[in-house]
């Protein structure tokens, strides 16, 4: 058994099979997700899993090399915005028009549902290296 990390199996299987530039989706509970995409559904009641009670622990695992969000998250939540920024103080972020952003999250090698029912809390994580 794993010591600590991130225990789920669908999880882990994902992180250690990213590359240089691919990406991975992390959704609150009303993104659509494209029926071709894996999906990885964390939900269990709405707000539970929460989108940082998830991202976080990626973040430990992650090496992260930019991001990508929609331009709606700074108007419409502007919580989850500045707590985003927290994360990423010195990581380059793209920000896009929501639909544009559903558009490009199709080429995503994983879409990990959160419960998270707050208006766009998503982000695309662009997958860096750490050498």
């Amino acid at each position: 058994m794993k010591k600590a990390g991130i225990l789920n199996k669908d999880l882990n299987t994902i992180l250690a099979a990213l590359g240089h530039t691919d990406t991975i989706v992390i959704a609150d509970c009303g993104l659509p997700i494209p029926d071709e995409a894996v999906r990885i559904d964390l939900s269990i009641v709405k707000g539970n899993p929460s989108f940082l009670f998830v991202l976080d622990p990626i973040l430990e695992e992650l090496e992260v090399e930019a991001v990508t969000m929609a331009e709606e998250m700074k108007i419409h939540n502007v919580q989850m915005y500045e707590e985003v920024q927290k994360r990423f103080e010195k990581t380059p972020k793209h920000f896009v028009p929501h639909e544009h952003f559903k558009e490009i999250m199709r080429s995503a090698k994983a879409v990990i549902r959160t419960g998270e029912a707050t208006p766009y809390a998503n982000i695309i994580l662009h997958s860096g290296v750490n050498f």
